[in-house]
């Protein structure tokens, strides 16, 4: 029980935290960061409670059943891999929490800084603990979007938007091909069960679809680890604040894609493909990275080329194939975590005491701030690979792999020269950040006088240096044991033999390392003058700058394509747009008929006059409508109500009572809203003196063509479908098990809440969205000016009132509406009452939570027609939005509630219950669903309600007094 419970709060405890931060005031900023640490602390603490049973070589996991049938189950799992990911998560956030406690300006939005934070802690942790493949996708696409939330934190600064728009772009679209990538393994493997998958390595590296599978994954891999040739959004994101930069370097969001290559080892790698790809993709970023760091003269920008550096090795390394190669890999991604976080926030220290992060303004700093210069020169070392500090030890095992004896004399000769060459460039670029910044003269252009930050912000980085230094002086105490474990996981029980000592003799790595370090500090020395210049860029590639690239292809394809688009098949008009949808809607109804549908037998027999009759009421309606439509809009709406009212009793006729009263009180609804929006548009009037002949253009008998070829086909079609035998289909199931099963002996209802739970769910998210939108984009509709005046009807009235010295103005209007203003709102707790009644006896007879919440909606669409909409609103506090969100939730917790139970989501539970009075009555959980989605209808009407209504507001205000004459347009509109 504890494993399971430790494993679903490892995923939800940051989610939560972030809900809670997000709603405190703009300035809570101490009490933010306290809940943020706390949250952090508590996800450490339940990481190293785990370690027991992960160092066991158990696989903790915990499974919720979401679609068993498609294989599609929520999956906690951890193992010794995502244990080492989890811990460097959790704890690295928990300092960098404290770190931001400091560096982030009381005047900034502070809570929501750590809310996103949070969120982004979440959807990390949910990517390395996923158990199945399409929920690892999902994970992976929140921390593009929360990281694109973070960079662009600073949103007033246009490096901060456009590096957060580059960032969501490339690895968003590595997100797609991950997901497309994943369908296909899962495809090969017959299951998204990562346990499953991970242990059929030999199926999946035979199959015909392994190229295209492993190419997908790679490039999802890629664009999120910066690799070249996607290398370049990283840098970019350094217009984050700092705290978000350590993060994001350090432990999460860059690591996300070597996680995954190192995750699917088992199954993906030991190809010759594999090696190729990773491996000399890993080393061109290696090398380019490096080279760029060195000539970067913006602080983090010479810490973020050295992460692309850093990152380029990690993934050399797992291109390699060999077991010692993913040692050397996993243990460099922890020993790259600590450096790289404690040298962020040494930067981040520098710019806030100094003001500056230009590297050609900074010098002489260790006076200044010996703590903070100290400390950053430990890490530095690290970064470089100087011996006793942990980055010289995962060096000196990647020098190791690569120094191998390897039959392709390529390969031979480029891994290790590259090896090399890049572990000089990264020494020079160490050595140029620290002297140049804390040594030589000091600097006299600065903002603010350097000195020590608050001695709690300066702790993160202590622990983490502390930590480089402990596992560089003792590994084998310090990291031993957390490594094996990790590696474990990948490789099996049966480890290769490796040594963490500090002291190996002297060997071939040793004399690399040597050689990588002399040749360091010699290339700085001859770089000095260049250096020396302030020239920004590296050299002979500067003019290859990716982001530059990256901007032409973005506008390449989203401006001067999509325009050419847009001018060939495109328009601005809806009825081309309608008539090109409706004639592929034809098309594609009619090539699948194109072999013949056999013969239609026409038959009179058993037709009912009755219902004839009917049909030809609303086939008129219809045609009427449609000819209406242009100049008299309100006839044309009325004719439509006719239609909708035909196809209701003909559901009736047909014994289908839920889908008739469902259709009534749709038409009801949506006539009214529709007949409250046409007040706002602008008028037509027909010129009668146009040759009635004249109308028939060629446009408009296109038109008549395509919809007499919609409708007559699909008439057509209905017919041969409903005079041919039915096919045996699920029908008869429903009608067997829909009181079995469900609880209930409506059968429709029960579909909706129970056999098709679902897909309810679905919709009714749907209709949310749909409301928000129509909601948000009617508060910035604004009516033609010819629309705002008041109607012409109440001009008349006006005149009348101000004509007669008995009357005031707005009294004819008043009094008019009185009588059926009054029955309205006393109608109100009876449609309420209706609306309960409906919901309530759903399960088993006509009803349901559509149908009532729709009545209920048609309640308060009463009381706006009644009292205008300061009335309503002056004594109702509807809040729609908040109906919507308690609809969903509820929705959402009903289906959540099976879970624990141990059954799959959505699944219902029914029983009868011996109540007082009324007697044994059926009560099943899917009436929880049912309310869910009632309460979602109701604020999902209301809320459309209330922005048509609102238009009459803003007609009425003060801007708009001199074109509306009145207030009482307020009332002409609700």
């Amino acid at each position: 029980m504890f494993e399971h419970a430790s494993l679903l709060l490892l995923v939800l405890l940051p989610f939560l935290g972030s809900i809670v931060v997000a709603f405190l005031p703009t300035r809570a900023r101490g009490i933010a960061a306290a809940i943020s640490g706390m949250v952090a602390i508590a996800l450490t603490a339940l990481a190293v409670l785990s370690y027991g049973d992960v160092a066991s070589e158990r696989v903790l996991r915990s499974e919720l059943q979401w679609l068993p049938q498609l294989g599609l189950n929520v999956i906690i799992r951890m193992d010794g891999l995502s244990w080492l990911f989890t811990t460097m998560i959790a704890s690295i956030g928990g300092l960098v929490v404290l770190y931001a406690r400091y560096y982030m300006s009381a005047k900034d939005p502070v809570p929501r800084f750590f809310a996103l934070l949070l969120a982004f802690m979440g959807a990390m942790l949910g990517m390395v603990l996923s158990g199945n493949l399409i929920q690892l996708v999902l994970f992976w696409e929140l921390t593009s979007i929360f990281s694109f939330l973070l960079i662009g934190y600073w949103h007033q600064n246009a490096a901060a938007r456009d590096g957060a728009r580059m960032a969501l772009v490339i690895t968003g679209t590595g997100g797609l091909a991950l997901f497309a990538g994943m369908l296909l393994l899962g495809h090969m493997v017959g299951s998204f069960d990562l346990d499953v998958v991970l242990a059929s390595g030999d199926i999946v590296r035979t199959h015909p679809l392994y190229t295209p599978t492993l190419v997908l994954i790679l490039l999802a891999a890629f664009t999120k680890s910066a690799q070249f040739p996607f290398h370049f959004w990283l840098p970019r994101a350094m217009a984050a604040p700092t705290p978000v930069s350590a993060y994001l370097h350090s432990a999460t969001m860059v690591k996300a894609g070597v996680f995954l290559l190192a995750l699917l080892w088992p199954v993906l790698a030991g190809t010759p493909i594999w090696f190729w790809i990773v491996t000399y993709v890993g080393l061109a970023t290696l090398l380019l990275g490096a080279y760029s760091a060195i000539f970067q003269q913006d602080l983090k920008g010479v810490l973020a080329y050295s992460t692309v550096s850093h990152l380029g090795l990690i993934v050399t390394l797992l291109g390699m194939s060999t077991p010692l190669a993913l040692v050397a890999a996993v243990f460099h991604i922890a020993n790259h975590a600590t450096f790289k976080a404690s040298l962020f926030m040494a930067a981040g220290i520098i710019d806030h005491e100094t003001g500056t992060r230009d590297i050609r303004r900074l010098g002489g700093l260790a006076r200044f701030m010996p703590a903070t210069a100290t400390l950053a020169i430990v890490a530095s070392a690290a970064m470089a690979g100087v011996p006793l500090l942990n980055g010289f030890l995962s060096k000196e095992m990647f020098f190791s792999e690569t120094a191998l004896r390897n039959p392709i004399p390529f390969v031979d000769v480029s891994l290790p020269a590259v090896a090399i060459i890049a572990g000089a460039f990264a020494v020079t670029y160490s050595l140029r950040f620290i002297l140049k910044v804390f040594f030589g003269p000091p600097s006299t252009d600065l903002d603010r006088t350097p000195h020590e930050p608050p001695a709690l912000m300066r702790r993160p980085i202590e622990i983490l240096v502390l930590a480089c230094l402990l596992v560089g002086i003792i590994p084998a105490i310090t990291i031993g044991p957390f490594l094996a474990t990790a590696v474990s996981s990948v490789l099996g029980p049966d480890l290769p033999y490796y040594s963490l000592a500090v002291w190996h003799g002297l060997n071939m790595p040793l004399l690399m390392s040597v050689v990588a370090l002399g040749g360091g500090v010699l290339l700085y020395v001859l770089l000095r003058p260049y250096l020396a210049r302030g020239i920004d860029g590296p050299p002979f590639i500067a003019h290859l700058a990716g982001p530059r690239i990256f901007e032409r292809l973005l506008i390449l394809l989203s401006v001067k394509w999509a325009r050419s688009l847009e001018r060939l098949l495109g328009t601005r008009r809806l009825q081309p747009q309608l008539a090109i949808l409706v004639a592929v809607a034809i098309l594609a109804a009619v090539i699948p008929t194109l072999a013949g549908v056999g013969p239609l037998r026409f038959s009179f027999a058993g037709v009912e006059p009755g219902l004839v009759l009917v049909w030809i009421v609303g086939m008129a309606c219809a045609v009427g409508a449609a000819t209406q439509a242009k100049y008299h809009r309100l006839a044309a709406l009325m004719l439509m109500g006719g239609a909708g009212l035909a196809t209701s009793v003909t559901f009736v006729w047909y014994s289908a009572p839920d889908l008739a009263l469902t259709q009534l009180l749709v038409e009801v609804v949506t006539t009214i809203l529709i007949l409250l929006g046409l007040r706002w548009l602008p008028k037509r009037f027909e010129d009668a003196g146009i040759d009635p002949l004249r109308k028939f253009s060629p446009r408009r008998l296109r038109d008549l063509a395509l919809a007499i070829m919609a409708g007559a086909g699909m008439a057509l079609l209905s017919y041969a479908v409903m005079t041919r035998d039915a096919p045996d289909g699920i029908a008869r199931f429903f009608l067997d098990n829909a009181h079995s099963e469900g609880g209930g002996r409506n059968v429709v209802n029960v579909i909706l809440v129970d056999f098709r739970g679902f897909d309810t769910l679905g919709e009714i998210t749907v209709l949310g969205i749909v409301a928000l939108t129509t909601y948000a984009l009617l508060r910035r509709f604004r009516p033609a000016a010819d629309s705002i005046p008041r109607p012409e009807q109440q001009r008349i009235q006006s005149e009348v009132e101000v004509e007669r010295a008995d009357h005031e103005e707005g009294t004819i209007l008043s009094d008019f509406l009185f009588v059926p203003a009054v029955i309205m709102r006393w109608l109100f707790p009876a449609i309420v009452t209706l609306a309960a009644f409906l919901l309530l006896r759903g399960h088993d007879l006509p009803g349901g939570g559509f149908i009532a919440g729709i009545t209920m909606a048609i309640g308060f669409i009463l009381q706006y027609l009644a009292g205008g909409t300061r009335w309503v609103e002056d004594r109702l506090r509807i809040l729609p939005v908040y109906w919507i969100a308690a609809g969903l939730l509820l929705a959402l917790a009903t289906g959540a509630g099976a879970w624990l139970f141990g059954v799959p989501f959505l699944t219902t539970y029914f029983q009868y219950a011996d109540l007082p009075v009324l007697g044994r009555l059926p009560v099943a959980s899917a009436l929880l669903f049912d309310l869910g989605v009632f309460v979602l209808v109701v604020g999902a009407t209301v809320l459309i309600l209330v922005a048509i209504a609102h238009q009459s507001l803003r007609a009425a205000s003060p801007r708009a007094k001199g074109a509306s004459g009145s207030a009482d347009a307020s009332r002409g509109a609700s």
